[in-house]
Parts: structure tokens; C-alpha cells; sequence
């Protein structure tokens, strides 16, 4: 099975990373995730449902909507941070992508672990840009918050999408091949976290672009 594949580029302030990744990274889940399911037999359930909450950007100018579920944003906000951590602790320039991938477990034979075979992968390639002032900073967060609206709605045009392949509904005896049921008010699909991070004049280019955009907007 190919795995699918959507990949986002952004140029952003040290301080608008966490933000811009769980922003897109939420919006993912929400669209990926079901309520806990009730089972009264091996094939019959029920799905119950999936509370939701509005989310302000402090650096930013955008609010998203994500599922109400403190264990997964625990467990997305790890990840960020790991990889943020990680992409400042350069010294020079540097660039890092971080993916989200979903994955259904295939049983092996004992004694073989289960296969995890992935269906769909988003990922997001990150720059870091130096703002000189508080005006490039204004204008800047104007700017990623209207690029995150358009990767916003890209990603529901995605979701809707008939003939994409999901996972099928399992019975209860194969409900963890395919469903992550360790979170006590949601059930996302299976999923992980890739990410690498590299230091160097790679991203200098990118950079320098997008001051002269700011430069150009401001002097308008």
C-alpha cells in the first residue's frame, strides 16, 4: 500500500512554531479521530461522541478548532516540543520537518511483531526567520495566520474526499490494529511522529525572500 502523502512548507519567528505545527497538526487529528466506540458484540457498536474547543494563537492571528481531549494534546504537544527543541538547539540557520503519520497494524505470525503499515503521512517543512522590530512581527503574524487559513481549508477539502482510503471499520477483537484506544474521551486512527531537524545556509535563500516581502509590505 502507497501512503499518502501532503507536505506544507512554512518560514516562521522562533516563537510561532508550536502554534503553526498544532494548529495543522489538530486540525488533522480532528478530522482523523472518532468517539470511543461500544462494542455489543464482536462486530456491533456504537460511536460516542467527540468534544471540540476553540483555540486562540498568542503569536499568531488565527483560532482553530481541535478535539477536547487533554491526554491527545498531551501527547501532540510532546511531540512539538521535542521537535522544536531540537530545530532552536542549532547554533546557525537551520530547517526541520516533522511528519504525522497514520499507520494500521498488520499481525504476524508468533513470534513476529505486528507489521505497521502506513496509509496517509502529513508533513511540514519549517525555515526559521529573524524579525528585526515589532511592526515586521505584526505584519508577519498577519501573514502566517492567512497562510494557515488556506492549509486549513485545504486540509478539509482532503478529508472529504470519497474515494481516498481509510481503514475499515474493525470488529472489537481488531479494534488496536487500527484505532489508538489509549485516550479515555477519543479514538484516533493509529498514529506517530517523525521528524529531523539540520543545521547550515541550506534555508538562506528562503529567509532572505521572505524579509524582503515584509520590507516591501511595510514600506507600502
Amino acid at each position: 500500500m502507497n501512503a499518502r502523502s501532503q507536505i506544507f512548507e512554512f518560514t516562521l519567528e522562533d516563537r510561532q512554531i508550536n502554534e503553526t505545527l498544532a494548529s495543522l497538526f489538530h486540525t488533522v487529528l480532528f478530522h482523523r479521530s472518532l468517539g470511543k466506540f461500544i462494542y455489543s458484540g464482536d462486530s456491533s457498536y456504537s460511536v460516542g461522541t467527540i468534544g471540540t474547543q476553540d483555540i486562540d494563537c498568542d503569536f499568531i492571528d488565527f483560532t482553530y478548532v481541535c478535539c477536547s481531549s487533554p491526554s491527545l494534546d498531551r501527547a501532540i504537544k510532546k511531540e512539538i516540543s521535542n521537535f522544536s527543541e531540537q530545530l532552536r538547539s542549532h547554533e546557525s540557520g537551520c530547517a526541520g520537518q516533522i511528519s504525522l503519520e497514520f499507520f494500521q497494524k498488520k499481525k504476524n505470525r508468533w513470534p513476529f511483531q505486528a507489521e505497521n503499515i502506513p496509509w496517509e503521512v502529513w508533513t511540514v517543512r519549517l525555515d526559521l526567520l529573524e524579525l528585526n522590530n515589532e511592526d515586521e512581527r505584526q505584519m508577519y503574524r498577519e501573514r502566517v495566520g492567512d497562510m494557515l487559513a488556506e492549509k486549513i481549508l485545504y486540509i478539509t477539502e482532503v478529508m472529504n474526499r470519497q474515494d481516498d482510503y481509510v481503514p475499515k471499520m474493525p470488529a472489537q477483537t481488531e479494534l488496536d490494529l487500527i484505532f489508538d484506544t489509549s485516550h479515555a474521551d477519543v479514538q484516533p486512527y493509529l498514529f506517530k511522529f517523525k521528524f529531523s531537524t539540520s543545521a547550515g545556509a541550506a534555508s538562506t535563500s528562503v529567509k532572505s525572500t521572505m524579509q524582503k516581502i515584509i520590507k516591501e509590505t511595510l514600506s507600502l
